[in-house]
């Protein structure tokens, strides 16, 4: 009997991570936790370890790793507990991993998740930020080193379960006439633009489908998170902008389409539970039991489509702007983003400034090639300066 393969879990406490670690826990024959690491929550991150048994933890400073090795030894585990970026890369490059799923949220995870592709893994992308980011370096560096990258998010796998196993020769040459990206709308999908101002994190984190962590649940209530999943299928399937068409489809049942030059159009449906495109990519090219009850189209009924009103969700329009410059607009959308809504979050602005900010750091920085990982880092520390610069005048 072969031995499990095994897997490092990048951003094990949050909501990708556990749902990663429950298909894991499903299959001891074939998976076991190699790594895991978290960030601020230290206690469910020892919890995991205790369940898991893991080698490694990576948690981000000294003081956390003293307090978490220490908890681990007194339990009786030998795993050993790594610090910071450096940590991250070593366990997402180790030697005896077979696959990592990079699942940190944000520019954070960049760094590891390219170290896992260097490496020449399996990576199981659910950070999309790092595509968004670098998205050539991020190409060039799979194709060099043969790693085998695997979408995660809902709509990318959909994606890449409709298209022949030969799209990389390019959409127009396997029939491919566009990609049709789904989105829930979030909740803010059918509110009355004139009360969008006054939304708190609550309601904004309060997601009708998915039960996602409270950066993510914000981007998908401005529909950011659309954009940069626009981005990021340009990268995945060397599409242009052009041919990634947004759709509405406020149940989640079909998770994406690809629309063929024959006039046929293939779906991906499934419930809203990350579990079913972890355990696809985790076993491609087998399929495995992911925990996740079937699809009942009879409790569905029915499925709903419109088109974004860009209006109401400006951070979209903007996405698709980066995209079509491209360079390190992109880069540049992310970071502002990022400030913008963990300022969002911690009440210091209204949601409708989260995109007044994007849209102030885009027009202020100039765009410019990115031909390095330097580049691409320093792009982010623009925009990011940029974006504390309107909150200061603001006096937020």
């Amino acid at each position: 009997m072969s031995q499990p393969q095994q897997i490092t879990v990048l951003g094990a406490t949050g909501s990708i991570g556990l749902s990663t670690l429950d298909v894991v826990a499903r299959h001891p024959d074939r998976y076991k936790a190699f790594a895991l690491s978290g960030f601020s929550r230290l206690a469910e991150l020892e919890a995991l370890c205790l369940r898991h048994r893991p080698e490694f933890a990576v948690v981000p400073d000294a003081e956390s790793a003293r307090l978490l090795q220490g908890g681990l030894l007194s339990a009786g585990l030998q795993t050993r507990v790594l610090v910071g970026e450096q940590g991250l890369c070593e366990v997402a490059a180790h030697p005896q991993v077979d696959a990592v799923m990079a699942a940190i949220v944000g520019a954070a995870g960049l760094k590891p998740t390219l170290a896992a592709v260097e490496a020449g893994k399996r990576v199981l992308l659910a950070n999309k930020e790092a595509l968004v980011m670098s998205g050539a370096l991020f190409m060039q560096a799979v194709r060099k080193s043969g790693a085998v990258l695997l979408p995660i998010d809902s709509e990318h796998n959909a994606i890449f379960q409709c298209l022949p196993q030969d799209y990389a020769r390019g959409l127009a040459p396997v029939g491919v006439r566009r990609i049709l990206l789904t989105a829930s709308g979030g909740p803010f999908r059918e509110m009355p633009l004139e009360r969008l101002a006054d939304v708190s994190p609550e309601q904004a984190c309060a997601h009708p489908n998915w039960s996602m962590g409270r950066k993510i649940s914000v981007d998908s209530a401005s529909m950011m998170n659309k954009g940069l999943e626009l981005i990021e299928a340009c990268w995945l399937f060397d599409a242009q902008p052009a041919q990634v068409e947004v759709v509405i489809h406020p149940q989640s049942v079909i998770h994406s389409l690809v629309d063929y030059v024959d006039g046929s159009v293939l779906a991906q449906l499934g419930n809203p539970d990350m579990r079913t495109p972890i355990a696809h990519a985790l076993a491609w090219p087998e399929r495995i039991d992911s925990g996740v009850s079937p699809l009942d189209l009879f409790a569905v009924a029915r499925l709903d489509f419109q088109a974004p009103d860009e209006e109401r969700f400006p951070c979209l329009r903007l996405a698709r702007l980066a995209a079509e410059e491209g360079g390190s607009a992109p880069a540049m959308l992310n970071a502002a983003n990022e400030v913008a809504v963990a300022a969002f979050l911690d009440r210091r602005i209204r949601f409708t400034e989260i995109a007044s900010i994007i849209d102030e750091v885009l027009n202020r920085e100039a765009a410019a090639a990115v031909e390095s990982l330097d580049a691409v880092l320093h792009a982010d520390a623009r925009a990011r300066a940029a974006a504390q610069q309107w909150l200061v005048r603001q006096g937020r």
